[in-house]
């Protein structure tokens, strides 16, 4: 699988850092959609989909959390825990994250506005989605 860690320019002083996302700078994709997800006290697994034309960058801007990438041939696992570091999900990639710590703040970037028939939430039809891709 490409390398889907990207690094952010943080300017960072005695009163902190900042880090600018700007569309087609280092956001590959024009962003249409802004989400985040907190408050998994429960420490519960999500995801568990792909999507067939939708791009996201999974950004923890606090606390920490795994993700899970299956393109249908290869999974690789990365740890979310720099607010300066973003996960590229491209289209047809089956994604599950786990072992989120308290504080996990996620922010989403996505290049397309939420559309449920964007979405492949049955592993099988992933497969033969991604066999075909």
């Amino acid at each position: 699988m490409k390398d889907v860690l990207i690094d952010f320019f943080a300017i960072e002083d005695d009163r902190g850092a900042l880090v600018a996302l700007e569309q087609f700078k280092n956001i590959p994709f024009e962003i249409k959609r802004v989400y985040y997800i907190y408050g998994n006290k429960q420490n519960l697994a999500r995801g568990f989909h792909a999507h067939r034309d939708l791009q996201q960058i999974l950004i923890c801007v606090s606390g920490s959390c795994n993700v899970i990438l299956d393109n249908g041939k290869e999974k690789h696992k990365y740890i979310l825990n720099k607010p300066n570091q973003g996960l590229l999900v491209n289209k047809v990639i089956w994604r599950e994250m786990l072992e989120f710590s308290d504080d996990c703040i996620i922010l989403v970037l996505a290049s397309n506005y939420y559309d449920e028939n964007d979405y492949i939430r049955d592993y099988d039809k992933f497969m033969e989605t991604a066999n075909r891709v």
